[in-house]
């Protein structure tokens, strides 16, 4: 099982105890969790405790740690060190990595990413919005920015009647966006290390200042998952909602929902993995098309669970 554990409601110590973290909140009887069972703990409430040991086995079982500032927004990230048996030998393939084959995994990528934008559109305002022949003009590395087109007409679907752009410090469905992405991002990374590559050396993203290059280049087709809870609880509350415990749970549902991977049915954790495990393929000079998800399950049933 992969679980995600926010800690966001009141003061709490975090320890380890028999293999179990026991989380130990103020106001309450502690609550004890199989280590092994564990894929991220997020750190939302400023007043939280834990041990070295709580870092240490989190790590070591291959779980991540979320850390939240004041404003309850993930700004830290804690990934194992040590996930995969041949990391070395895979860190030094992914370094030599040739432009031509980055360039045509990333339009596989971004094909990706384009269609199931559409398919998130056709869910909730029951138009794909023109983007699914968009996903099919993409060329090698995506030179015309097509991924750049589709997402204006994407947010102006997504969220109409608003000048809506995509910026990470906008209090308003931004903050939404920003936690359910932080989270994802912290899922894929961890299947980037599961299979022994290094997360900061991207496929597309290049940024000398930015650890996760990697695992921002494969969380891109996974994002609409966030986006359409986020447009339910805007068109529920309005762009102004607070980043609450109810918004953080509908958000934190939709990792556990269900996708399509070829012909497998398979959850976020899962089909993060298979994708960064076929990169690694294409890595070590085996070509053969990414496992990206084709299908986005209907997110209205895991979000209001």
């Amino acid at each position: 099982m992969h679980r995600i554990i926010d800690i966001s409601e009141s003061p709490a110590r975090l320890r380890v105890e028999y293999g179990c973290l026991c989380i130990e909140p103020a106001d309450g009887s502690p609550i004890r969790i199989p280590i092994g069972e564990i894929a991220a703990v997020v750190l939302s409430h400023p007043q939280i405790s834990c041990t070295q040991a709580v870092l240490a086995e989190l790590a070591a079982a291959g779980g991540v740690l979320v850390a939240c500032d004041a404003k309850r927004l993930p700004v830290g990230l804690q990934l194992p060190l040590q996930s995969h048996y041949v990391q070395g030998e895979r860190f030094i393939a992914q370094a030599k990595v040739k432009l031509p084959l980055r360039k045509r995994l990333w339009q596989e990528i971004v094909q990706a990413k384009i269609r199931l934008q559409g398919a998130a559109l056709q869910e909730v305002r029951g138009t794909h919005g023109g983007l699914i022949a968009m996903a099919r003009s993409v060329q090698s590395g995506d030179p015309t920015n097509v991924e750049a087109q589709a997402a204006r007409r994407y947010w102006q679907f997504l969220f109409p009647g608003v000048d809506f752009h995509r910026d990470r410090d906008a209090p308003n469905q931004n903050q939404l966006l920003n936690y359910g992405y932080a989270v994802l991002r912290a899922i894929t990374a961890r299947a980037v290390c599961a299979v022994g590559l290094h997360p900061s050396l991207g496929v597309h993203h290049r940024n000398r200042y930015n650890p996760f290059c990697l695992a921002d280049d494969l969380m891109e087709p996974f994002r609409p998952a966030v986006d359409v809870v986020v447009a339910r609880l805007v068109e529920e509350h309005g762009a102004d909602m607070p980043l609450d415990q109810d918004s953080r749970h509908r958000l934190l549902a939709a990792m556990y929902q269900r996708w399509r991977v070829g012909d497998e049915n398979r959850s976020l954790f899962e089909a993060t993995e298979m994708l960064a495990s076929s990169l690694v393929d294409n890595f070590l000079g085996t070509r053969r098309p990414l496992r990206l998800p084709t299908v986005l399950e209907s997110v209205d049933a895991v979000s209001n669970s």
